[in-house]
């Protein structure tokens, strides 16, 4: 049921992207009375699902999910319809139009996606506002970390003053912090002391492999028995629910995940378990069983614990927000692309294809984390679509740009090849990532 919620999200998401891309330049082409053949969500060689026609353009749905098109008169596409170009030029055709009509109907769809993006932000701004968790507060406990946080340098209970040189409101943002910035440092205080940390090299490619299989960092929390689990130890010892679990044996180990970590040494045994109810301070002796748990879930609201910083927006409010935000999507972005090109970090062993991005979405159906990651994908698919690659938009427009410049168009020819060049390289980094994918799940 999971993996089928997380498809449906994929493929809703991919949909309205797909439409609204296509529609930029089905508009574009229709504003210069540029004749469109056909527009697809989805493509369809051999059979459509479902087509009809209406004022000369067929639309339409194809069977296969990778994307979707606009066929317009007289362009040298994807379709690399070559009888349509042997024949003369005619007024309707978009080989007809000036270049910087051409132009225009080449950046539509780019120009939509941000476009959308920016409305997604707005909406949200407006329906939901923001809310974050500040690193200042979590800094009331301190972190606590997983296996790769740890041999990075991190310990349980530092309080992170700075990444890189540079303080990071928002706790959430320290992974991607870490990773766009390419940081190598950070300062904690640890034991009243400060502390410089010196990632080991190699530390971001294995962030990047970590995936959601490491929570890397989190807060650390106080342990208050929030729910017992089947046949708990601690609810048969007489331990109650909201009871804060101290320590044990007489040490005081007041904090959730060091507790849990301590008493793995005691299987089997009978520990006597420190507990704060009310004004009370009681010791509660607990036989732990073969598996060395309590049976006992700590409250994990962390509104219970921490303050979060809450803003929220007008309608008015939202909308130069919303530029801020996308205009952050896409430098964010951007510097995920260079990644991929870095030699120490080695982004592009971890690319993936559609496995990776429906695993994003979440286990149940949650509209504002549909919206959130409906506006990064739109994102996401302009700048790739802008990328100067034969075949994808961004291809076309540097054609365009040096017809512009040098008064001439590169022969229809140049154009065919180019075209077929950039379906190899597309094919070819879809291959890629999408194997990578494949290859994650075996080793997995």
């Amino acid at each position: 049921m999971v993996i089928l919620i997380k498809v449906l999200q994929l493929l809703l998401s991919l949909s309205i992207l797909v439409i609204i891309h296509e529609f930029g330049h089905f508009a574009a082409a229709k504003i210069f009375k540029t004749r469109v053949e056909k527009f697809y969500l989805f493509f369809n060689p051999w059979f459509s699902i479902f087509k009809f026609k209406y004022k000369g353009t067929e639309y339409g749905m194809g069977w296969l999910p990778l994307g979707g098109y606009v066929k317009i008169s007289g362009m040298i596409d994807e379709s690399m319809d070559k009888e349509q170009m042997k024949l003369p030029a005619q007024p309707w055709e978009f080989r007809s139009k000036p270049a910087w009509q051409r132009l225009i109907i080449m950046l539509g769809g780019v120009t939509m996606n941000v476009v959308l993006a920016i409305v997604i932000y707005i909406g949200l701004l407006t329906y939901f506002g923001e809310e974050y968790l500040p690193t200042q507060q979590v800094n009331k406990y301190g972190v606590s970390v997983d296996s790769l946080a740890y041999k990075m340098g991190f310990r349980d209970g530092d309080r992170i003053v700075n990444i890189g040189g540079k303080q990071v409101q928002n706790f959430q943002k320290i992974p991607m912090e870490i990773l766009l910035n390419e940081a190598h440092t950070a300062v904690v205080i640890r034991n009243h002391d400060s502390v410089t940390i010196n990632f080991p090299q190699g530390s971001l490619n294995e962030m990047l492999r970590s995936r959601k299989e490491s929570y890397f960092l989190l807060p650390r929390i106080p342990f208050i028995a929030g729910s017992f689990g089947k046949n708990s130890a601690a609810e048969a010892a007489g331990i109650k629910l909201n009871d804060t679990i101290l320590g044990f044996n007489g040490v005081y180990i007041k904090y959730f995940t060091a507790f849990r970590d301590s008493i793995q040494k005691y299987k089997n045994q009978k520990i006597d378990v420190i507990v704060k109810r009310g004004a009370d301070t009681l010791n509660i002796p607990v036989q732990l069983g073969k598996d060395g748990y309590l049976g006992l879930y700590a409250k994990s609201d962390l509104n219970d614990f921490f303050k979060f910083d809450q803003k929220k927006y007008s309608f008015g409010e939202a909308i130069p927000a919303g530029f801020v935000r996308t205009w952050q999507g896409i430098d964010n972005y951007l510097k995920q692309l260079r990644l991929i090109f870095s030699p120490k970090v080695k982004a592009y062993e971890n690319v993936g294809g559609f496995i990776t991005i429906g695993s994003i979405f979440p286990a149940e159906w949650h509209w504002e984390s549909f919206w959130r990651l409906t506006a990064f994908l739109s994102i996401m698919l302009a700048i790739l679509n802008i990328l100067p690659i034969p075949a994808l938009d961004g291809g076309h427009v540097l054609f365009l740009i040096y017809e512009i410049v040098a008064r001439r168009k590169p022969s229809d020819k140049f154009l065919e090849y180019a075209q077929v060049v950039g379906m190899i390289i597309l094919f070819s980094l879809l291959i890629f990532a999408n194997g990578n994918d494949i290859l994650r799940l075996f080793r997995h």
